[in-house]
């Protein structure tokens, strides 16, 4: 795609601005390293254009710290971009009361993440909603892909949606706009080093 161009242009009745302004689904699958950076990334260019901005994680654990977690909020507090809205599952979700959360199992959380998802998508709460990890749920059955499928098929508004995680489902990665496939060439952990500061977390 040389400086941006297409190199197909679909007859489908829309204008060049309509083409380029659709809401995108995308999905960073794969078993390379940068899945949720890549999301993240993404979501430093919606803070950037004042977009609010919800970050779902799905599977990281709570004491997992996350680098770019504090970055976004930090922006997101600072009055000059987006807002930032950061959920965690390893937590217990935001909006549920602490009693009922400890009686949930990974399963029951991961469905109850995505009911507020699409409770979001429903109220178009987010311009951008990053669901960290989220391909994992599906994999395991615990979240319906064809359900996924249809609720992002039909978001209203202009809602852009960001999956990560290992082995997306075939039906998602159809149904996405832009899936990339984060494949591992040489990784240091093969030599044997563990992950370090500013470069994992």
């Amino acid at each position: 795609m040389p400086k941006g161009q297409p190199s197909v242009v679909p007859e489908d009745g829309l204008t060049t601005r309509q083409r380029r302004n659709r809401p995108l689904v995308a999905v960073h699958t794969g078993v390379g390293k940068g899945k949720s950076t890549a999301a993240f990334g993404l979501a430093l260019r919606a803070w950037n254009q004042g977009w609010p901005i919800g970050v779902f994680q799905f599977v990281k654990s709570a004491k997992w710290k996350v680098g770019e977690e504090r970055a976004l909020r930090v922006l997101g507090d600072s009055g000059e971009g987006g807002t930032v809205d950061w959920h965690k599952m390893g937590e217990g979700w935001s909006w549920i009361q602490r009693s009922t959360q400890d009686e949930m199992s990974s399963e029951a959380a991961a469905r109850e993440g995505w009911e507020q998802v699409k409770r979001d998508l429903a109220a178009e709460t987010y311009r951008l909603l990053v669901l960290d990890e989220f391909a994992y749920p599906i994999h395991w059955g615990w979240v319906d892909v064809a359900e996924v499928v249809s609720v992002l098929h039909d978001r209203p508004g202009q809602q852009h949606v960001v999956i990560t995680g290992r082995n997306a489902p075939e039906a998602l990665i159809e149904a996405a706009d832009l899936v990339t496939d984060m494949s591992k060439v040489k990784h240091p952990m093969d030599a044997g080093q563990k992950g370090q500061r500013g470069i994992e977390w």
